[in-house]
């Protein structure tokens, strides 16, 4: 038997009940089920501070419906991936690999495209 979560919040010591996920891109946070898993980036709440809980100025704050019993795993399933799926990075412009790299700082890179632009001198 797996132990008891608690909540998340600082100095609570009640049971979790509810998840919490941000889904930063959309500007909203969802309160469902507990998560049958404990994933990085979601928060485990409490009765008590789920039903107090707001979104931050400016982002939508979604309930999904508690059910009676427990949800199935399918559906903790088809949320997390619907969670995934909408956390994803939005495509590029350029595909990887057609940039030219023209500096680095630690594991970052500045990247120029590989076609010139109007107006740009190429270089012979």
């Amino acid at each position: 038997m797996s132990p008891v979560r608690t909540c998340s919040r600082t100095a609570c010591k009640q049971p979790a009940v509810f998840t919490l996920t941000y889904v930063y891109r959309d500007s909203t946070a969802v309160l469902g089920p507990l998560a049958t898993y404990v994933e990085p980036h979601c928060y485990d709440l409490c009765a008590a501070h789920a039903e107090r809980l707001t979104a931050p100025m400016g982002w939508e704050l979604v309930r999904l419906p508690a059910e009676e019993g427990q949800p199935s795993s399918d559906d903790l399933e088809a949320l997390a991936d619907a969670v995934r799926e909408a956390a994803k990075p939005v495509a590029r412009q350029e595909p990887v690999g057609q940039g030219i790299e023209v500096g680095r700082r630690g594991h970052l890179r500045v990247l120029r495209s590989s076609s010139p632009r109007q107006g740009d001198k190429q270089s012979d």
